[in-house]
């Protein structure tokens, strides 16, 4: 017997499925799905926020010479780290690319001048979000891990398949 479920799909419709719940899930906060998609997905998104939770808060100042009206500047620019620009790719690598929302009354302009300088607001959300928020509430608990968790809510009508909300704590 395999270590995961199946969940009665094929490979890649299983793959694609998950994938589907764990960005939805970080990217809104909680998800409505049946009880044994939520506890897969659960697995995925803790080892994921488990990585942004480790490399959040690894960064490197380097001091860069930009040109500026024909004249060289030296400015002082945070990158990533090695091992969080790694874990960034890898985060990219598995959840999908969600655009930042258009806030009610604003502007085209105004949204790709908010937007436009964050390529994927998700993975960012994860970094600059998740991983302090998390980082802190380990400890204070003394223990990491425990990021999600699953309230049912009864069956579905139909097919009986109990239905369950899948939430970040």
């Amino acid at each position: 017997m395999a270590g995961y479920r199946h969940l009665n799909q094929q490979q890649d419709q299983r793959q694609a499925t998950l994938r589907n719940l764990v960005t939805g899930l970080l990217w809104y906060g909680r998800i409505e799905t049946t009880l044994a998609r939520a506890k897969e997905a659960r697995s995925i998104a803790e080892k994921l926020i488990t990585i942004a939770v480790k490399e959040h808060d690894k960064i490197v100042k380097v001091t860069k010479e930009v040109t500026e009206d024909d004249e060289k500047v030296k400015r002082e620019v945070v990158n990533d780290a090695p091992s969080k620009l790694a874990a960034r790719r890898k985060l990219m690598s598995y959840l999908y690319n969600v655009p930042e929302p258009k806030q009610d009354g604003e502007s085209k302009y105004d949204y790709k001048k908010r937007s436009g300088q964050v390529t994927n607001p998700l993975v960012e959300k994860m970094f600059r979000e998740y991983g302090p928020k998390y980082a802190k509430r380990a400890q204070d608990l003394g223990t990491g891990g425990g990021y999600t968790r699953i309230i049912k809510k009864g069956p579905r009508r139909g097919d009986a398949t109990e239905m369950v909300i899948l939430e970040l704590v």
